[in-house]
């Protein structure tokens, strides 16, 4: 429901309930004024009643009789009752002092008319009316009937009607104030959220989003701010990518320049260990068992390090992946050796744990490698002290994919450096590039896998690498 049509429906409703409360209020005064006129008609009627009594009476008038009238007719609104005969003589009345004495009745006119001079105990003005009724019973007069009226009980019925409808239309004001106070506030609550909400976007904070489950202006202003913000993200994702390929553009350049500069002096090195190798064999053959696996491990370092320095140089190109059939324990028995040495002196033991019914996959494996001697390398540095490295590996034959695990015992990884690890440059180690984890996690999504981590502070840090069998 939008908020003109809540507005018009509480106008609306405001506007019967007032008009409800007005007929009410009308309705109860009139019956009130209607039941005033009929006690007043009453008492005059009881008073003409009394008097043609009086007058017809052939004794003494009932004195005793028109004072408890009085007592019940003063509360209706009659003031004094006289009397009169034909002659003008003050027959009875309800002020004693008045019997017996005589009034012009040449200056009395029948009917009613306006008396009127006094004043009531709250000081207003009290506005009396002299009725006077001629006495005829048959064709003969018998005297007169003077009522002395205070008719300020209707006025007081229409003033209480006229206050009870200014209270009435008061109330419903207040009430329509009320809920349009309420109303803005359950509008505007909202709307000082959004307003906080895109001081935070302007800030550069784009986790800012709304629920819009209102179908209100509210919630299609909520709808549209998360549109908005969500366009922004995509853009800063952009921006981010853009940056980054311009970046690795740059660091593709600058390897580029200096590949050769590395390469050339690998390549003599590597040419100078076959030399050496065959010229030792020749000279020195009892010593040839130690020397030819040592001079192979020098070669393969030189040739890892070439390696190296190829990925390094073509990071910011895409990567040429050479699959073949290959098997993981074979690949890890082949990768482990050139580290033994570095992890003996750090006192690091790896475990593997790998079943023998794991599959051949499919994949590059001097890259598959390269990832492994990261990890490994990766956890060693974790466990300055020492632990161990466990390499673990299953496959999926549902999803038809390999599950590698790479666990360490190591210190962790602060849980706010988690999503930074995988970028490039990023690194805690005094030493490091900040390139390792980068080309895993590249050389792992060429191959169409990913990877999840896991690391809890002080106990140490799991990686899996979903692997598909391509």
């Amino acid at each position: 429901m939008t908020l003109n049509t809540r507005l018009v429906m509480i106008m609306l409703s405001l506007l019967v309930i007032a008009i409800l409360t007005l007929f009410l209020l009308n309705q109860y005064s009139q019956n009130e004024m209607v039941e005033e006129i009929q006690d007043s008609s009453t008492m005059v009627t009881k008073a003409l009643q009394m008097s043609i009594e009086d007058l017809t009476s052939e004794f003494e008038p009932d004195r005793a009789r028109l004072k408890e009238y009085m007592k019940e007719a003063k509360v209706k609104g009659v003031k004094e009752i006289t009397i009169l005969s034909n002659e003008g003589e003050v027959i009875d009345s309800s002020d004693p002092a008045r019997i017996g004495k005589k009034r012009e009745i040449r200056q009395l006119e029948a009917g009613i008319r306006t008396a009127g001079g006094a004043k009531g105990k709250s000081g207003a003005p009290i506005r009396d009316y002299d009725l006077l009724v001629p006495v005829i019973v048959g064709d003969e007069q018998l005297g007169y009937v003077q009522i002395d009226l205070i008719l300020d009980n209707v006025r007081t019925i229409q003033h209480e009607n006229f206050i009870n409808r200014m209270v009435a239309t008061s109330l419903v004001f207040l009430l329509g104030i009320s809920l349009i106070i309420f109303l803005a506030k359950r509008y505007t609550a909202p709307i000082n959220h959004l307003a906080d909400g895109v001081r935070r976007v302007a800030d550069g904070d784009l986790s800012v989003t709304f629920p819009a489950a209102k179908g209100d202006e509210i919630g299609e202003l909520a709808r549209n701010f998360n549109e908005m913000v969500e366009k922004l993200r995509e853009r800063e994702i952009l921006e981010k990518r853009l940056y980054e390929a311009e970046h690795l553009s740059r660091v593709g350049q600058l390897a580029s320049g200096i590949a050769h500069e590395i390469r050339n002096p690998l390549n003599y090195i590597s040419l100078a260990i076959d030399h050496l190798k065959s010229e030792f064999t020749v000279a020195c053959p009892e010593k040839a068992q130690k020397f030819i696996p040592l001079a192979d491990k020098i070669k393969e370092e030189v040739r890892r390090a070439n390696y190296m320095v190829v990925n390094f140089m073509n990071f910011g190109r895409p990567l040429k992946l050479r699959i073949t059939e290959l098997s993981y324990p074979e690949l890890i028995e082949k990768t482990l050796p050139l580290h033994r040495e570095k992890l003996a002196e750090q006192r690091v033991t790896v475990r593997t744990e790998l079943p023998d019914d794991l599959p051949p996959m499919r994949a590059d494996g001097e890259m598959l490698r390269n990832c492994i001697s990261n990890f490994v390398t990766n956890a060693a540095q974790a466990m300055p002290d020492g632990g161990a490295i466990t390499l673990g590996a299953s496959y999926d034959r549902e999803q038809k994919c390999f599950l590698l695990t790479f666990s360490d015992e190591g210190c962790g990884i602060a849980e706010e450096d988690l999503p930074k690890i995988f970028q490039p440059w990023y690194t805690s180690k005094e030493a490091g590039i900040g390139l390792g984890l980068a080309i895993t996690e590249r050389i792992i999504r060429e191959h169409g896998g990913k990877i999840r981590v896991t690391s809890t502070s002080g106990k140490g840090t799991t990686f899996t690498v979903e692997l598909p069998n391509a």
